[in-house]
């Protein structure tokens, strides 16, 4: 067993909902920690709502390449489209660590590659596991995130 995290964020529709319901899909009856949920201006230049963003750290023996298939479970049960890069959506997962392994398979990097880019991941990355993220590399990084709420308190 070992701990993989995974980024869920929504700005399309119900939010708590589109979150709350791709949870179970990624956690899969494993075992895991929530951070709270942020409100995250978009990244990416495209103009569109906020963001709802947050961190699960699920405790499995899924490979990266299973925890990716359970990601794109979620994002099609939510409706999700692909339509514009970075673009509104409904729902978006991303795998950010699996325990200690690497992938540079183009289908899933592990770590992701840009997760030291986006503020809206270490903020909530760093309030499950403060040892993964430096107060340099969240001094480095700019955005607008605000904590909103624990996903229960939102639903």
């Amino acid at each position: 067993m070992r701990q993989a995290y995974l980024s869920l964020g929504s700005n399309v529709g119900d939010r708590a909902g589109h979150l709350s319901a791709g949870l179970e899909i990624v956690a899969a009856g494993d075992e895991y920690r929530l951070s709270q949920v942020y409100e995250t201006e978009p990244v990416g230049g495209v103009q569109q709502d906020d963001f709802w963003n947050l961190v699960v750290e699920i405790t499995t023996e899924a490979t990266p390449r299973e925890l990716l298939e359970r990601c794109r479970l979620a994002e099609a049960a939510a409706g999700r489209t692909r339509e514009v890069r970075w673009g509104p959506r409904t729902l978006d997962v991303d795998v950010l660590l699996v325990g200690d392994e690497t992938s540079n398979d183009p289908e899933i990097l592990v770590p992701h590659p840009r997760m030291y880019e986006r503020l809206f991941v270490l903020i909530p990355l760093a309030e499950l596991a403060p040892a993964l993220v430096s107060a340099d590399q969240l001094m480095a990084r700019a955005g607008r995130v605000a904590a909103v709420g624990t996903l229960d308190m939102l639903r």
